[in-house]
C-alpha cells in the first residue's frame, strides 16, 4: 500500500485538478472498454469539485455514476448524498451521464441491500474511478469505527453493506471494504490541516490498533497507489 499526495495552494485550484484527472480517466475508461464508471462521496468537500467536472467534454452517456455510501433517506432529504450528487453533479454536460441509487422503498439499509446489490450490477465491477472523503473519527464511506456491522462490511463478498453508526444520524449503505478496495483508481480527496494530520496519523499507527481508523483498514488493501488530493 502506498500513498501518492497532490497539494494545492486553495480549494478552487484543487477542485479544478481533481475534476481534471477524473474526466481524463473517465476518457480512458471509456476508450478501453467502451464504458466507464466513477463513486463519489457525499458531504460538502466534493461540491466544487462537482462543479468543475460536470462542464468536462466526455461522452457522458456511457458513465455510470453511483455513491460510495448513502444515509438512508429519501432522495430528496437535506442529508441525502443523492440528493447533492444531482444538485452539483448531474447537471450540464454531466446530466446525460447513468445514475444508480443506493435507496429503494425498503424501510431499513439492511432490508434494502438485496435491491440496491442487483441495481448495482449495471456496472461493470470493479469500478473505474472511486472518491473516498474521510471523517474526523477516522472512518471512510459508511465503515465507521466501533458500528456493529463493521467487521461484516469489511470482510463481505457483496458490493454493499448496511451499517448503522454508533453516534451519526441515519442508518448508511455502503460500498464494502473488498468493493472500494478493487477500484482501478481511488482517489482520497479531504481539507484542512486537521484531515491531513489525522490520515497521516492513521497511515503510521501500527497494523494492531488500525480497527481506530476505518481509512487504513482500505488503503492498506487498495489494489493500486491511492492519489490523495489536499489543500489547508
Amino acid at each position: 500500500m502506498s500513498l501518492q499526495w497532490h497539494e494545492f495552494a486553495n480549494k478552487d485550484e484543487l477542485d479544478l485538478n481533481l475534476a481534471h484527472s477524473i474526466a481524463e480517466q473517465l476518457k480512458q475508461a471509456i476508450a478501453e472498454r467502451g464504458t466507464a464508471s466513477l463513486a463519489v462521496s457525499g458531504g460538502r468537500t466534493p461540491a466544487g469539485m462537482f462543479k468543475a467536472l460536470r462542464t468536462s467534454p466526455i461522452d457522458w452517456a456511457k458513465v455510470n455514476i453511483t455513491l460510495v455510501d448513502e444515509r438512508w433517506v429519501p432522495n430528496d432529504h437535506a442529508d441525502s448524498n443523492e440528493r447533492l450528487t444531482r444538485e452539483n453533479l448531474l447537471q450540464e454536460n454531466a446530466a446525460a451521464a447513468n445514475f444508480i441509487s443506493m435507496v429503494n422503498e425498503s424501510a431499513t439499509p439492511h432490508e434494502g441491500l438485496a435491491g440496491i446489490e442487483l441495481q448495482l450490477n449495471v456496472i461493470k465491477w470493479p469500478i473505474d474511478i472511486l472518491i473516498l472523503g474521510m471523517g474526523d473519527d477516522g472512518h471512510t464511506a459508511s465503515l465507521f469505527p466501533n458500528a456493529i456491522e463493521l467487521e461484516a462490511a469489511c470482510a463481505s463478498t457483496n458490493l454493499v453493506a448496511a451499517v448503522t453508526p454508533p453516534a451519526a444520524p441515519h442508518q448508511r449503505i455502503t460500498l464494502t471494504l473488498p468493493t472500494i478496495a478493487q477500484a482501478r483508481n481511488v482517489l482520497v480527496h479531504i481539507t484542512g490541516t486537521g484531515k491531513k494530520e489525522l490520515l497521516n496519523t492513521a497511515m503510521q499507527e501500527q497494523k494492531a490498533i488500525t480497527d481506530l481508523y476505518p481509512i487504513r483498514r482500505v488503503l492498506d488493501q487498495v489494489k493500486s497507489t491511492a492519489q490523495v488530493y489536499w489543500t489547508a
